[in-house]
């Protein structure tokens, strides 16, 4: 996570997503990038909409308040919370 906790500035996450998978789910951090599968081809964005819609209920907010900055058609994307603290994006490998 690279959010740096500087007040005003929304974190920034680096994920490594891997479609096709069996299920939707957050594996864990790989090198400081978070993993993640999802069911999902990539395909039309489909890909995408699952990795925001896990990454939403995982974080209990709304869809809206996560942005796929860049990466948009490769694996490794950087990911913006708006509205969201480092300490709930701990979360997202707690729970």
């Amino acid at each position: 996570m690279d959010g740096k906790g500087l007040p005003g500035k929304d974190p920034v996450l680096r994920v490594k997503l891997v479609p096709r998978s069996s299920v939707n789910k957050i594996v864990g951090f790989e090198g400081g990038i978070i993993k993640v599968k999802v069911k999902s081809a990539p395909v039309d964005g489909l890909a995408n909409q699952d990795l925001i819609a896990l990454l939403s209920r995982r974080l209990r907010v709304a869809k809206e308040r996560i942005e796929i900055m860049s990466g948009h058609k490769s694996r490794t994307k950087t990911v913006r919370f708006h509205g969201i603290t480092e300490h709930d994006l701990s979360l997202l490998v707690n729970r």
